[in-house]
């Protein structure tokens, strides 16, 4: 009974092991594929179209071979290993030269989001490639779950973070281009590292060496050295996401005040208050208020004085400068004479008085 229920298992490992050594292979299609998806990516990324760079990300040849890194540290094949090591880097290097080349030609001074937005990797998109190295895996044993791969590709990009890495080499920008660098390694390690524990908990076989491969503990040191960057880059995100929205919240409860108190500039009836933004970047903050106006006199000096010690009074300790930015309306219309009293809508009485008092 244990030989029959063993044979066709180790016969599908044989067939996988074999699956595994064709991706490690440098081949014909995989340098077509590599180039046609640096060109791809390229040329998306320096038009800042994102639909083309998605089309290169499934295009990309280059989770083969790494699922095939994955497999082999498991197997403690460290020849096939290094085989499928040279696979991804001989790719790696015809990547960042044809992007290099294509970048120095075109010359852009400035680049868009979709070159920038990879240079600044965080703890998010390690979490989203240890996931998808998993699923990748999975869907590598499980045949009827191939369909997935399109998708893990373009969640999980190797070739446009190197081609961003070649176009800011071009362009000599150093630091950003090491903030390429770095997504491209979380995203292979997270890759590699999800792959292996995919793997392990999939197939029994392989489970043991899971704890026990120096390869496969390496990747998981150096993808756990990681965690320091992108830590660092996660935190400052996050801060700067607090910021932000706390600068909201100052805003929306500055205009309200504009446009209730009396005190304010919708206060005055011939005063609209239009739009108000403020720039942070100023010290004190800077808040514009844009305002519409009938009589091209107001407001005054001394009613934007009065406005901003308001506005401070309200948001102490914090200090704001206010200026105003007024556009003047003129109010074109012949005189009419008042409706007879028996023929208006609301009668007087009904309006409210206008003394507090109601004398």
């Amino acid at each position: 009974m244990t030989s029959t229920t063993t044979a066709p298992e180790d016969s599908r490992l044989v067939l996988l092991r074999k699956e595994f050594e064709r991706d490690a292979s440098f081949n014909l299609v995989f340098v077509v594929l590599t180039v046609g998806a640096t060109l791809i990516a390229t040329l998306g990324l320096l038009a800042n179209s994102p639909g083309v760079v998605i089309g290169a990300m499934v295009v990309a040849p280059w989770i083969m071979p790494l699922q095939a890194m994955a497999f082999e540290i498991l197997r403690g094949r460290l020849p096939m290993f290094l085989r499928a090591l040279r696979t991804l880097l001989l790719g790696v290097v015809i990547c960042v030269v044809l992007a290099m080349v294509v970048g120095r030609l075109v010359a852009f001074p400035s680049f868009g989001s979709e070159v920038m937005n990879r240079t600044s990797p965080n703890l998010l998109d390690l979490g989203v490639a240890l996931v998808a190295g998993a699923v990748a895996m999975f869907a590598k044993l499980r045949k009827d779950a191939i369909s997935a791969l399109a998708g893990l590709a373009i969640a999980v990009a190797l070739v446009p973070p190197m081609c961003v890495v070649g176009i800011l080499l071009a362009s000599s920008f150093w630091a950003q281009a090491y903030g390429a660098l770095l997504l491209f390694a979380t995203n292979l390690l997270g890759i590699m590292v999800g792959a292996m524990a995919a793997l392990g908990a999939l197939e029994r076989v392989y489970r043991s060496r899971l704890f026990h491969s120096r390869l496969g503990l390496t990747s998981v040191a150096l993808t756990a050295l990681l965690v320091i960057p992108l830590g660092s880059s996660f935190f400052r995100l996050l801060n700067q996401s607090r910021q932000e929205t706390k600068a909201k919240e100052v805003e929306q409860v500055i205009e309200q005040q504009l446009r209730s108190s009396t005190i304010t500039l919708g206060g005055d009836p011939a005063i609209d208050l239009v739009g108000l933004s403020i720039d942070w970047q100023k010290n004190p903050p800077l808040i514009r208020a844009r305002v519409r106006v009938t009589d091209p006199s107001l407001p005054t000096s001394a009613q934007v004085a009065g406005v901003q010690a308001f506005i401070n009074k309200n948001q102490a300790p914090l200090r704001f400068r206010l200026v105003v930015q007024r556009t003047a309306v003129d109010l074109i219309g012949p005189e009419t004479a008042p409706n007879p009293p028996h023929l208006e809508v609301v009668p007087p009485s009904a309006l409210p008085s206008a003394d507090p008092k109601g004398e």
